[in-house]
């Protein structure tokens, strides 16, 4: 079932360890499709190197499984992104990811401020959801805000969730959050400690209307 979306969705988990958006068994990922609603995702506690189509589970969106071939089970954040694609009917890839530069901030609760235009890919703001215990319901309901009002958001002490119109726009967009906060963590390290200024919003307001 889903077939080639399995493969898809491998290969994107797989392109995010190769570029250090996550590490060995961290994060998740997955795709609604859009014929059947049913979700993919990526499974809990399986090295990216061994990860095959097989272990990727077929839910529905309350989180049944529909297919899985192998012993693996649903990625733990099932909930959360099941939140994601309940929330927003446009949405068809979700990426959660432990990249360090964006995990710091999110660990100090700091939202990443859009010091470069490429913030404009994820919705300019990265709104800090308030932390909860990983795998948990409270964690998936906290994205609710966020995702109202951008395509990314920090976990508080925890990651990076972006959402997409399919798995490579949201992964896409997880790696314009790294950019960003890496620009904005060397940029307050070169001003003593201070974090830079964000670009004013009625300048992304008239690149997005120019």
């Amino acid at each position: 079932m889903l077939e080639q979306l399995k493969e898809h969705v491998v290969q994107i988990a797989k392109e995010a360890d190769k570029s250090g958006l996550c590490k060995h068994k961290s994060g998740n990922f997955s795709i609604r499709d859009k014929e059947t609603g049913y979700i993919l995702i990526t499974p809990s506690g399986v090295a990216r190197e061994v990860l095959k189509a097989d272990d990727i589970a077929v839910v529905d969106i309350d989180g049944n499984i529909v297919e899985l071939k192998s012993d693996a089970k649903p990625s733990s954040e099932l909930k959360v992104h099941l939140v994601a694609y309940r929330e927003r009917e446009d949405v068809f890839g979700v990426c959660h990811t432990h990249s360090h530069y964006a995990t710091a901030f999110a660990v100090q609760g700091i939202e990443i401020k859009p010091v470069v235009f490429e913030a404009l890919v994820y919705g300019v703001r990265t709104p800090v959801a308030k932390y909860q215990r990983p795998g948990t319901q409270e964690l998936a309901n906290s994205i609710i805000e966020s995702l109202s009002i951008s395509d990314a958001c920090l976990l508080e002490k925890h990651g990076v969730i972006a959402v997409g119109k399919d798995l490579v726009d949201a992964y896409l967009k997880a790696q314009y959050v790294e950019d960003v906060a890496e620009i904005a963590y060397y940029s307050t390290v070169l001003g003593g400690g201070k974090l830079p200024e964000a670009i004013p919003q009625e300048d992304f307001d008239a690149v997005m209307h120019a």
